[in-house]
């Protein structure tokens, strides 16, 4: 290319692209050095109107290309979430090994529902008198009320997900209740059948019956093992 004619192009191009031309023209070798530039270019052939073959097969490279690093990004992103989680779960058995009587218990429970964890609406009701049960922030009610409110609940052998009736809601969050739309819920037993654990939210399609319920299902079981001791 003559002179004349890049002094022509230069004087039309964007000051941008400018400079994009004289780094490639001043560095000749950078696309060798940086391959993977290569795949976000597009350098059509000059085959007329038809599509060559060569452009077509770079085409679907490039295609999954994209995928493959979606998928990568996607998988990055569940690990990383899986780290917090780790992390968060890891706090809370802690904190729970350390808690001196149930009273701390209930409130670490609460705490790390709360804050570590971001959950809208948490609960834990134990089943007993009141009267002879440690007062805490835990909700507490007779095993004859709660069959009569929850009993499906309570007679379930894993996490249940969903919308509740109004009167459940109520039971398990108080008047708070009326504001949550949906709701995860798993009953609490060491030997014998002592409460439940309720987290909720106010988006009624949060808590769905088809999603998983590894993570509420596996506080419970910490808290299967620390709770029954404290209730003797």
């Amino acid at each position: 290319m003559s002179k004349d004619t890049e002094t022509e192009i230069e004087t039309k191009t964007d000051p941008k692209e400018k400079i994009v031309r004289e780094f490639l023209r001043d560095n000749p070798t950078f696309l060798d050095k940086n391959t993977d530039i290569l795949e976000c270019l597009v350098l059509p052939h000059n085959s007329g109107k038809a599509v060559s073959l060569v452009e077509r097969q770079v085409g679907v490279l490039r295609d999954r290309n994209k995928e493959m690093r979606a998928r990568l990004d996607n998988m990055l992103q569940t690990a990383h979430d899986n780290d917090l989680l780790f992390e968060k779960t890891k706090r809370l058995v802690l904190n729970l090994l350390e808690a001196k009587n149930l009273s701390a218990l209930i409130e670490t429970v609460y705490d790390s529902l709360g804050k570590d964890y971001g959950i809208e609406f948490s609960s834990l009701t134990l089943l007993g008198d009141e009267k002879k049960l440690p007062r805490t922030m835990a909700r507490v009610s007779t095993m004859e009320k709660a069959n009569e409110r929850i009993g499906t609940l309570l007679g379930a052998n894993r996490a249940v997900c969903g919308i509740l009736r109004e009167d459940e809601m109520t039971f398990l969050f108080g008047e708070r209740g009326r504001n949550v739309g949906s709701v995860a819920a798993v009953p609490l037993r060491y030997d014998n059948l002592y409460g439940i654990l309720a987290v909720g939210n106010s988006d009624p399609n949060f808590y769905k019956s088809s999603m998983g319920t590894l993570f509420l299902s596996y506080i419970a079981e910490i808290l299967n093992r620390v709770i029954p001791s404290h209730l003797k």
